[in-house]
C-alpha cells in the first residue's frame, strides 16, 4: 500500500479512537438506515450539537455519507427545513503492519478459477464453500446447546453470520445481509462469488441442521446476493 493511502486508512481508523464518535459510528452501522442527529444524540445519550460535531466529522473522514431530506414528508411553505441524514458510507478500512494483502490473494484466486471456465474447478470450488459453511453451521449448533430449538438454532445462525461479517437482519419471512464479506470481488466476478456464496450458505443450513432455512440467490442494492428464506410454520 502506498504510504499516502496508509495513512488515509490510519486517520480513518483513528477517527473513530474517540469513544462517543465510535458509539455514534457503530448506532448508525447497527440502524442500517439513514439516522438523523436527533436520532443518534437521544440513543448516544448526548446533545443535538455535539452528536452533529462528531457525525461530520466520521462524514469528513468518509466513514458515513449524508443527504438531506424532510422527515415530515411533506413539501412546500410550511414543510420546514430538510434534516441532514446519515448513513454508513461503503468506504473499506483495513490496516496492517506490515502490511499484508489478503484481497489481491483473494483477487488472483477468483481471476484464476474463473479464467480456467473448468466445471471441476468451478465445482471444486463451490464444494469447498459448502463444507467451510458445514463448520460453521456445525459449530454454532454446538454452541445452541442439547437439543436446541428451531428458534435458538435461527440465533445461532444470526451470531455466526454476523462474526463472518454479514451483518444479518431477520424480518418475518427472511434473513437478509446488509453486507457482503466478499464485496470487493463480485463487480468483476458476480456470477462466481454469488455462487461460491450461495454454497457456503447451503453449508451453514446443513450444519445447522435446520431445513425450515433455504439460501436464495435474491441480489438487492446495497446487500448480499444471498438471502435465507424462512419457511412458514
Amino acid at each position: 500500500m502506498e504510504h499516502g493511502k496508509l495513512e488515509q486508512q490510519i486517520t480513518g481508523l483513528a477517527a473513530l479512537d474517540e469513544p462517543v464518535r465510535r458509539s455514534l459510528y457503530f448506532f448508525v452501522v447497527e440502524r442500517q438506515r439513514e439516522v438523523s442527529r436527533e436520532e443518534a444524540a437521544k440513543a448516544v445519550g448526548i446533545s443535538r450539537a455535539l452528536a452533529g460535531f462528531h457525525l461530520d466529522r466520521l462524514a469528513s473522514e468518509g466513514l458515513l455519507e449524508t443527504s438531506f431530506r424532510r422527515l415530515s414528508g411533506r413539501a412546500g411553505p410550511g414543510a420546514g427545513r430538510p434534516a441532514k441524514l446519515y448513513r454508513r458510507s461503503s468506504r473499506q478500512l483495513e490496516v496492517s503492519l506490515p502490511q499484508r494483502s489478503y484481497e489481491l490473494a483473494a483477487r488472483i484466486l477468483v481471476e484464476a478459477v474463473d479464467a480456467s471456465k473448468a466445471p471441476q474447478t468451478q465445482g471444486a470450488l463451490r464444494k469447498t464453500a459448502r463444507m467451510i459453511g458445514e463448520r460453521i453451521g456445525s459449530a454454532s449448533k454446538a454452541r445452541a446447546g442439547s437439543r436446541p430449538g428451531k428458534k435458538r438454532l435461527i440465533e445461532g445462525t444470526m451470531d455466526a453470520l454476523a462474526a463472518n461479517g454479514y451483518e444479518p437482519e431477520r424480518t418475518t419471512n427472511e434473513i437478509r445481509m446488509h453486507n457482503c464479506p466478499f464485496h470487493a470481488l463480485v463487480s468483476e466476478h458476480k456470477e462466481l462469488v454469488c455462487g461460491m456464496n450461495l454454497a457456503l450458505m447451503e453449508g451453514v443450513v446443513e450444519g445447522l441442521d435446520l431445513p425450515g432455512l433455504k439460501p436464495v440467490l435474491d441480489a438487492k442494492p446495497g446487500m448480499c446476493c444471498v438471502a435465507l428464506r424462512l419457511k412458514a410454520k
